[in-house]
């Protein structure tokens, strides 16, 4: 079974941007996954539309409102769906490499992407939503985020990369970032490749990258090492 998004939207014209380009297009095309995007307008009963309302207790802004958007996740994941349902949303827990892995490994996931202020906290609840964050910042919507967690998630759905070896050495697949890559010309603007990367001795190789990945690592995320965070 491949993996499966659904996106929960106001904007479906935006997907699948660059989720349709490059490898992840192209495992699109090959149908090692799938995307449908909603739009949550289709589940407003009025003749508006009307998909918001203002704020219990007043406040700047609209509220996505609980019965339209309840109704839409409840259409597009009945009670058997399997996929996680996720909330993209800049108080949720922040996105790691190892929770986009476990989804890789999942049926999919169906993601809501909030806007204005943001979702009725009785629909988080009630559908059981799994707040889910990109960075320590605010965006105008959730698209952007969704696209975000699908990019990280999708490249790890076997043959969407390629070779598994793509991305066994990336930043944050052994707890550390990711040491740095030269290629040719052997010169360039003064600057050289690390002779050791020339050598042929790939023992030597390997513990270079290490070395390289643990000094990058207590350099910017030193939270990243458990005797240094």
């Amino acid at each position: 079974m491949s993996f499966s998004a659904s996106i929960i939207t106001l904007f479906p014209e935006l997907f699948p941007g660059p989720l349709g380009a490059s490898v992840l297009g192209r495992g699109l095309a090959d149908k090692l996954w799938s995307l449908e995007a909603v739009h949550l307008r289709s589940f407003a009963t009025d003749r508006h539309r009307t998909v918001d309302d203002t704020p219990s207790g007043g406040g700047a802004g609209m509220v996505l409102k609980p019965d339209i958007l309840a109704q839409a996740i409840d259409t597009v994941s009945p009670p058997d769906d399997l996929r996680p349902r996720i909330l993209m949303s800049p108080r949720g827990r922040p996105l790691t490499q190892a929770r986009a892995r476990e989804l890789a490994q999942g049926p999919g996931a169906v993601i809501v992407c909030g806007r204005f202020e943001g979702v009725d906290q009785r629909v988080i609840d009630s559908r059981h939503l799994e707040e889910i964050s990109i960075g320590d910042y605010v965006l105008a919507g959730g698209e952007v985020a969704a696209m975000v967690l699908l990019e990280a998630v999708v490249r790890l759905i076997p043959g969407v990369l390629g070779a598994a070896e793509s991305h066994a050495d990336e930043s944050f697949e052994n707890g550390l970032l990711e040491y740095p890559h030269y290629t040719r010309p052997q010169t360039f603007e003064g600057m050289t490749i690390p002779p050791v990367l020339t050598s042929g001795d790939h023992g030597k190789i390997a513990r270079w990258r290490l070395e390289q990945s643990r000094l990058l690592t207590r350099a910017r995320r030193p939270d990243l090492l458990p005797d240094e965070g």
